[in-house]
């Protein structure tokens, strides 16, 4: 969220939640602002997560410090009583999210020496609107559907080019490479990815941003091969009629690589090539021999490589219309 959004999201539900808690002639009606500050979260769903989570710690706070004011009395000790016994159990039931916004409503009861019924729906009316403004500033959150499908272009742009590569350096007989696209495909991936989790936490009720996930996910299995197959490459001392087969498969891989391809074509023209490997004369020397062996692992590593694309096609293409 950018810091411009999130401050005008954060002063909305701050400023709110004292006007209303005011209008309704609740007390401590700061309060309900600091809560709302408290529970304006990056994304919708953690927002909303995080509402429940306190929620609960508040009712917890009450029963317990309703409990020890009453058998003990208004004294600080017995303020310190109640954390020593709400903290542990917050922990423990994973709410101590809601341990600082609790014990600020619980103070409002130990100053005014009352857990009367009034009291705490005075606190509990705090809470409540302070967390709705929350929740209601944060219904809107910006789509980054536009860079998932930048991302989505400069990834396959990348794909596509380290291919490219692949095949040049089988055709020439010359791998010497640093590996350095595909360094930076990994960072590409990498921020990718950290925007569809963005995206996906926005969806409260759809899981169809799910697919963003696995889009990247599935590129980043295949440059981790990609990278595999760079050292590979980089055995490839000698041209010859297998490489530059394999180098026009590696073309075409590059030329039909796309979001909306099922690629199971490829898979055939793999079978193919393999094929045309098998029936090949066997090499002569110990050279040709491991460049055999080296185009031959290329050859299974790109299958691998365009079966992964085959399978997140299979599985999404009913799903997604893709």
């Amino acid at each position: 969220m950018p810091i411009w959004q999130r401050t005008i999201k954060l002063a909305l539900a701050f400023s709110l939640a004292i006007y209303f808690a005011n209008q309704l002639g609740l007390s401590y009606a700061s309060s309900a602002g600091i809560i709302a500050l408290l529970n304006v979260m990056d994304t919708r769903r953690s927002s909303l997560k995080i509402a429940n989570q306190r929620l609960l710690a508040v009712v917890l706070a009450f029963l317990i410090a309703s409990i020890l004011f009453a058998i003990f009395g208004y004294h600080l000790w017995v303020l310190g009583l109640y954390l020593i016994s709400y903290v542990p159990l917050a922990h423990r039931w994973h709410l101590a999210t809601g341990i600082a916004p609790s014990t600020v409503l619980v103070s409002h009861l130990y100053g005014e020496t009352s857990i009367a019924w009034e009291w705490l729906t005075n606190e509990l009316s705090l809470f409540l609107l302070g967390t709705g403004f929350a929740l209601l500033v944060n219904a809107y959150m910006p789509s980054y559907q536009g860079q998932l499908d930048d991302y989505h272009q400069r990834v396959e742009e990348s794909l596509r080019a380290i291919l490219g590569r692949f095949s040049v350096f089988l055709d020439s007989g010359d791998g010497r490479n640093q590996a350095q696209m595909i360094d930076d495909l990994d960072r590409l991936l990498a921020q990718a990815q950290e925007v569809a989790i963005l995206e996906e936490r926005n969806q409260l009720f759809q899981q169809a941003h799910h697919y963003q996930l696995h889009y990247f996910s599935m590129r980043e299995s295949q440059a981790q091969l990609l990278r595999q197959m760079a050292g590979q490459v980089n055995r490839c001392y000698q041209a010859s009629q297998e490489s530059r087969v394999l180098a026009q498969l590696f073309r075409q891989t590059a030329q039909e690589l796309s979001q909306t391809n099922p690629a199971q074509g490829l898979l055939t023209e793999i079978e193919q090539r393999r094929d045309f490997f098998r029936q090949r004369a066997l090499p002569q020397t110990r050279q040709e021999f491991e460049t055999r062996a080296l185009l031959f692992q290329l050859l299974n590593d790109l299958e691998r490589f365009i079966q992964l694309k085959v399978n997140f096609y299979q599985h999404y293409q009913e799903e997604e219309g893709i």
